[in-house]
């Protein structure tokens, strides 16, 4: 992966964290959802291990439903040498994009980076970084195409089956979080907003959002399957994501 930057000089990274995870309620009625673990580890763990395989050594955790045990998980885990991880309570039922605001003050008027605290991918960050340099956005959005849940029937004109393609990717491309930010951003949203929504539709009406392709793996701990999918990649030992030793 490129080097594009000194350790020392990449951006903070915000993890949003403050969810309820309502669609894994099998785990989070007890714990959040960040916590929830993949190969013994929690997710939150997965997705900032990512970042510090590739230098990033400064974390800001926006939490919210259960934040006192994300903290206390933060405060806990030996994190290498020079790396820092901080929480923000950024409030129980404040949205995406406002709990971006909330913690405005702890992103130091600089470019940001964020994520989802449970999206994991083999993504070179480096590049996500230079492409949104290179292009002066106001905002870039890594975007990914999911592979889809079924399988697809392959059909010519006159509806006879040809065949079957099992699990294909969508013809279109989604938001699979991993973004980069300009301070300035933060002035398009208010605590009531959520990210995906005012703010990301204002940045893109007005051509300041920028997509960063993501070609390679790529997935979202949405519900109890897709728990069940990434922890059996990671215990064969099959887990593209883990881009550290």
């Amino acid at each position: 992966m490129s080097r594009v930057q000194a350790e020392d000089q990449l951006p903070k990274v915000a993890i949003l964290c403050g969810g309820r995870g309502t669609r894994l309620r099998e785990h989070t009625q007890s714990i959040p959802k960040p916590l929830v673990e993949i190969g013994g580890r929690p997710i939150l763990w997965h997705v900032i291990q990512i970042y510090l395989a590739q230098g990033f050594r400064r974390f800001v955790l926006l939490t919210g439903y259960k934040g006192e045990m994300i903290e206390e998980f933060a405060q806990g885990e030996r994190w290498p040498e020079g790396a820092v991880v901080q929480c923000v309570d950024t409030g129980l039922e404040t949205p995406t994009g406002g709990r971006l605001r909330v913690a405005a003050d702890a992103l130091d008027g600089e470019r940001f980076c964020a994520t989802y605290a449970d999206g994991v991918a083999d993504i070179d960050l480096h590049a996500l970084l230079a492409e949104h340099a290179e292009y002066g956005a106001s905002a870039t959005m890594t975007v990914v195409r999911p592979e889809l849940q079924f399988g697809v029937a392959d059909l010519n004109g006159d509806g006879v089956v040809r065949g079957f393609i099992e699990k294909p990717r969508s013809e279109h491309w989604i938001n699979g979080g991993f973004f980069c930010f300009e301070p300035s951003v933060l002035e398009l949203i208010d605590e009531h907003h959520v990210l995906e929504r005012e703010p990301l539709e204002t940045l893109a009406a007005e051509g300041r959002l920028r997509a960063y392709r993501h070609r390679g793996f790529w997935d979202c701990m949405d519900t109890y399957k897709d728990a069940v999918l990434l922890n059996d990649l990671w215990t064969k030992g099959d887990a593209p994501w883990k881009l550290w030793t």
